[in-house]
């Protein structure tokens, strides 16, 4: 009997709670001692339409969701017809009693159908069918033997500022669903889930996590117009921020966020924009004032499909080679792309080092699926120990009160980052504008010389920052037929695929990429000698990745497998497209 590893998917229409409800469930999953990876999905819509969570748990780490699917949930008969294909031979569907479901149409496709009265539980024993979805993951949790007690808790956390009425109703539908599953389908489900000794664990999602490493990296203010998927930031630090005396603004568009964004960092406060690719595209003119101005500026840039709105709840990988070379001319920046919750964490504290090191850009690249993605963390591997502030080239109040030569804060400097002041001492008044300029910061818009010299000195900065920017990383055998090439978020799938490949006797590994500007040439020079064929993975159409390794080294990829479609891989597609690549 398989135990401890299977796949959930809840699913419904918009406004039945699958999301608030899923990640319930998946809390309840993760307090059993077991690793979580939940993804939702949801239309750009408030009411109807189709919505699911996959909650995918394991006794092993897990990075990433899959195709397979053991156990729906479906609150609706939409969900059983989306979903019934992927289900795994023996798996089940468990659906209200009172639906129009074909349970002979289910079964021909080799699932269980599990029909329930899920309204009627819910009405006579809650009150009310709003608490169907309770029913439904009460019924998952007696069907799979989880221990009752576990998602209790769960319930009443979840429910804890609602009045005791609430709380017991919801209690008494998911233990009535609970004893329904457990006694009519049990036995006939072959996968179990039995509690283990773990230690505490988050349950938590990529945005959370670089909102929680942006506030211990010493961000004190957020500027966003709300943006899916990147408004959860904001979201976050208005729950959170009042407490560490961080300020939040909501304004009203883009341009005002990443300007005020801009003015606060000028200031000498750590501020960021969080936004996605249409958000991103009305900050292009600012991010070039930053660029001449030389201010510290993060913008945290979640992608989504586009181009306009695009698909504003769907995930992709588009914005790369968008994110290198946004807004007018040319001038320094980083660009980093997390692959994991965990990295994420560090990118959050990490780019504002960057930031005010070397005076510049710092673009955090995820996208709708590393946001949103729920899964299990040990606070140990956020090595929130490490979190430190490093202010770079930082003039301090004692620092100017010492000074005795005039103060150019554009100072010429062989690393190209010139000594930082902030407005408000009187040995520290200088100009900063948007228009070319000298050492001293007065426009000087028409010479040659200066043009050529602070054009320089600003790009500077790419080469000295490339003592910060980490080669990729490879996984797998060093002596590989195929190297699977990725950034970001497809980094779970990816490791995934390569560990299934090699276990069916391939010889596959994996060259990730999560630093990606300055481009590390010769690290990846290096690292391609010995890759055999290359194939890049990427979320978008024209294989950007691919493209810029080809612009930096020369290296042109042997084949690609790319997904525009909205979604994120699943290791059965990363394998799928490797067979069709070296076939």
């Amino acid at each position: 009997m398989p135990t401890n590893d299977m796949t959930f998917l809840f699913g419904g229409a918009a406004g039945q709670g699958i999301e608030s409800n899923g990640a319930g469930f998946a809390r309840a999953l993760a307090r059993t001692g077991l690793h979580v990876a939940a993804v939702p999905d949801y239309m750009s819509r408030i009411r109807g339409g189709h919505n699911f969570y996959q909650i995918r748990v394991s006794e092993q780490p897990i990075l990433t969701h899959e195709q397979a699917v053991h156990l729906v949930l479906a609150l609706d008969e939409r969900t059983v017809q989306e979903h019934t294909r992927d289900i795994v031979p023996g798996g089940g569907v468990v659906y209200d009693a009172a639906s129009k479901v074909d349970a002979a149409a289910v079964e021909a496709q080799g699932a269980q159908a599990f029909p329930v009265p899920l309204k009627q539980l819910a009405v006579e024993a809650g009150g009310s069918e709003v608490m169907i979805n309770m029913a439904a993951l009460g019924v998952a949790a007696g069907i799979t033997g989880m221990d009752f007690e576990v998602m209790a808790g769960v319930v009443r956390q979840g429910f804890a500022k609602k009045s005791e009425d609430v709380v017991r109703a919801n209690l008494e539908v998911s233990r009535q669903g609970y004893d329904l599953g457990r006694d009519q389908y049990a036995a006939r489900f072959a996968w179990k889930l039995a509690s283990r000794e773990a230690p505490p664990r988050m349950v938590i999602d990529g945005n959370a996590l670089f909102a929680l490493g942006a506030l211990l990296g010493g961000c004190k203010m957020v500027c966003a117009y709300p943006m899916t998927p990147a408004t959860p930031v904001l979201h976050w630090f208005a729950a959170h921020g009042d407490r560490y005396g961080a300020i939040i603004k909501h304004v009203e568009d883009e341009i005002a966020a990443v300007t005020m964004a801009i003015g606060a960092n000028y200031a000498g406060v750590r501020a960021m924009a969080p936004t996605s690719g249409g958000g991103f595209s009305l900050m292009t003119e600012a991010l070039g004032l930053a660029g001449m101005t030389e201010t510290p500026l993060v913008v945290f840039l979640s992608q989504r499909p586009g181009p306009s709105t695009g698909m504003p709840t769907r995930s992709g990988q588009a914005d790369l080679l968008f994110s290198l070379f946004a807004s007018q001319d040319e001038f320094p920046r980083l660009v980093l792309a997390p692959h994991t919750h965990e990295e994420t964490f560090t990118a959050g504290w990490r780019a504002f080092n960057l930031a005010e090191k070397y005076q510049t850009l710092v673009v955090v690249l995820l996208d709708h699926h590393l946001s949103s993605m729920v899964r299990t963390v040990l606070p140990a591997d956020l090595r929130m120990d490490e979190v430190t502030i490093d202010r770079g080239k930082w003039l301090d109040r004692a620092a100017l009160d010492a000074l005795t030569e005039p103060y150019l804060r554009y100072k010429m400097a062989a690393d190209g980052v010139s000594p930082r002041a902030v407005p408000g001492h009187p040995h520290a008044v200088y100009s900063a504008t948007s228009d070319e300029h000298p050492e001293d910061g007065h426009l000087d818009s028409e010479s040659k010389a200066t043009r050529t010299a602070m054009h320089a000195k600003r790009l500077r900065k790419l080469q000295s920052a490339l003592a910060d920017i980490r080669p990729p990383f490879t996984y797998g055998p060093e002596e590989a037929e195929v190297t699977l090439i990725g950034w970001g978020t497809t980094y779970g799938p990816i490791l995934e695929a390569v560990d299934r490949a090699n276990a069916a006797g391939a010889r596959v590994k994996m060259l990730h990429f999560v630093d990606i500007w300055p481009f590390p040439v010769e690290p990846v020079q290096a690292l391609l000698k010995t890759a055999g064929r290359t194939i890049v993975v990427e979320n978008n159409a024209m294989g950007q990745l691919g493209m810029l390794i080809r612009m930096m080294t020369g290296h042109q990829v042997a084949g690609s497998i790319l997904k525009w479609d909205g979604r994120a891989f699943t290791p059965e597609e990363v394998l799928a497209g490797l067979e069709k690549e070296v076939r």
